[in-house]
């Protein structure tokens, strides 16, 4: 398993650019960041959806947008792999995330991962003109859409929550399939939603069950025809993690593990970062 790092980036951490260099030159496999694009006040909905949850850290409304903050890192690195911990894609315009994902993916020259999610905010997804109850369903249609756009010279697109006249659409991904990973747990819509239309599955150790979450992407990829090894799998140690729970996975069939780094600056990152190296070395 190939190790590499993820943090919400806020104007109180230390910086993309500074990062993604001492990532790099510690030899780790990928930087990872994490969105929302605020946080109302009134707070309605706890942390994650769950019930007595702690309160949510700030780190959630003060982080960079992932989009600029990654190209940046781009530019001043050559191997990291570039990923999203997730993007809310029901919350954004497929039409403008499909170029951003697009122009990402080359001017790192293909280096770019697309962690998606459906999004635990309700108020947030309010704010976006969104219903909490139609997120899934949204995000598939953008990723097809984005798809067609990625593939196709001329892309057209007609669902239940998108209709889209055939229009050109340029950059196109320097990768042929541009990796889409679907981030959280996986019971049967989820699993049916990688198996359909994603190259990877992204769990958070250690929080969800990884077997009966495979088992069900076993089954739905069953369904479709499709093989289950075509699907890599990326742990998300975003709550912390074990050598331990590494090796599990890793005999489970993960390529790669993402590990936490906090919202703090260069004093404390750089001592993890360096700590992250030697378990990847």
């Amino acid at each position: 398993m190939d190790l590499g790092v993820m943090i919400f980036p806020t104007d109180q951490s230390i910086q993309p650019v500074q990062l993604a260099k001492e990532v790099e030159a510690r030899g780790l496999e990928s930087l990872w960041f994490p969105e929302h694009s605020h946080i109302p006040t009134s707070r309605k909905t706890p942390w994650g959806g769950m019930k007595d949850a702690p309160p949510l850290p700030d780190m959630y409304w003060r982080s960079h947008d992932q989009f600029v903050a990654l190209a940046a890192c781009a530019a001043v690195t050559e191997n990291i792999r570039l990923g999203t911990g997730i993007t809310l894609v029901s919350q954004r315009d497929p039409i403008w995330l499909a170029k951003e994902v697009a122009s990402l993916d080359m001017i790192s020259n293909g280096r770019f991962e697309l962690g998606i999610g459906y999004g635990w905010c309700v108020e947030e997804m309010a704010n976006h003109g969104l219903d909490y109850k139609k997120r899934r369903g949204i995000l598939r249609e953008n990723i097809l859409l984005m798809r067609e756009l990625w593939t196709k010279d001329a892309a057209s697109f007609s669902g239940d929550h998108i209709e889209f006249e055939e229009s050109w659409a340029w950059p196109k991904p320097v990768q042929k399939q541009l990796p889409v990973v679907m981030g959280g747990a996986a019971g049967p819509k989820t699993a049916a939603h990688v198996a359909e239309f994603c190259d990877g599955w992204m769990p958070i150790g250690g929080n969800y069950d990884f077997d009966g979450g495979w088992a069900e992407i076993t089954k739905a990829c069953e369904k479709v025809g499709r093989d289950p090894a075509s699907i890599e799998i990326s742990m998300f140690y975003a709550m912390g993690y074990t050598d331990d729970q590494i090796k599990e996975h890793t005999d489970k069939g993960a390529i790669r593990g993402i590990l936490p780094l906090p919202s703090e600056g260069p004093d404390v990152i750089l001592p993890l970062l360096d700590q992250y190296a030697k378990a990847n070395s």
